[in-house]
């Protein structure tokens, strides 16, 4: 329930009470007025009326220090005899504040995490541009094209390509993701050399490994082709993806930047057609 709820009432008590009325499973929204003197009190004395008649599954904090009011309220519940209530969170988090949260000990049991889900918060617009990386001449060959920048990220890799998920064939863990040219498939390969497109130096030779291509068609000639997963089916995707991944990608605070590394092939392809483009700008006269 809502702020709303206990305002319309005046007080916690009345609130928590008429909502136990209608709702088996109650999480009361306990900080409207004062979270130690009336919220929790007031739950707990609703809880205690109640008995059977209701589940007292937590209380909800949206407001104030978060890591004391939780350890505090955590304290109140367990002496008051409620042990297994849990304690709901919420109040524009994010990964960062629910970091910072754990870090100092909150008893927080369950996060409420909304507006940062559900709306673009820190990157508004997607800094993303369609590139031609082919097209076809006049006899229906595909002709690869480049876009040469001074900046080396924003040069783009030419060619049709696909890009395949590379994971250790023993525990499943990410070795980075592999760009090559269509025409490859590193699965019939014993091993494969991965390097940094730009720093080149950066690089691996991977054997033992599962190789799972990630580029899919979706329509084919106007046609749908594609069978889209259903939301219990992407929640395990994710959920798996995620896993593979060491801990080194995920943590919070300086995390180590995922490989999408170029195969060689895609790379001299890359590199060719650079100096084509070069020797092109160098021999135009005006």
């Amino acid at each position: 329930h809502a702020h709303s709820l206990v305002e319309s009432f005046g007080n916690d008590y009345d609130a928590f009470h008429a909502y136990a009325q209608t709702h088996h499973d109650c999480v009361f929204l306990v900080d409207t007025y004062d979270t130690l003197k009336s919220g929790v009190p007031s739950a707990i004395k609703v809880a205690n009326e109640m008995g059977d008649k209701i589940n007292f599954a937590g209380v909800r904090l949206d407001s104030g220090d978060m890591a004391y009011l939780s350890k505090r309220v955590r304290e109140v519940l367990d002496n008051a005899g409620y042990p297994n209530t849990k304690i709901y969170a919420s109040n524009d988090l994010d990964e960062t504040t629910i970091a910072s949260l754990k870090m100092q000990h909150a008893k927080i049991d369950v996060w409420g995490v909304g507006t940062k889900v559900i709306t673009a918060f820190d990157q508004p617009a997607l800094g993303a541009v369609y590139k031609m990386v082919s097209v076809e001449d006049g006899n229906g060959k595909m002709v690869d094209r480049i876009k040469i920048s001074g900046n080396a990220e924003k040069v783009s890799t030419p060619g049709k390509k696909q890009v395949w998920r590379i994971t250790d064939a023993k525990d499943g863990k990410s070795e980075g993701d592999y760009v090559t040219l269509a025409d490859e498939d590193p699965r019939k390969e014993k091993s494969i050399y991965m390097f940094h497109p730009n720093y080149t130096y950066i690089n691996k030779t991977v054997e033992n490994f599962d190789a799972k291509p990630l580029l899919k068609p979706i329509f084919e000639n106007g046609e749908l082709v594609y069978d889209r997963p259903n939301l219990k089916q992407v929640v395990h995707y994710a959920e798996k993806e995620l896993a593979s991944l060491w801990p080194e990608y995920k943590r919070e605070l300086n995390p180590q930047k995922y490989p999408v590394d170029l195969s060689q092939k895609c790379w001299d392809n890359k590199r060719d057609i650079i100096e084509k483009v070069r020797q092109y700008v160098q021999d135009i006269k005006y």
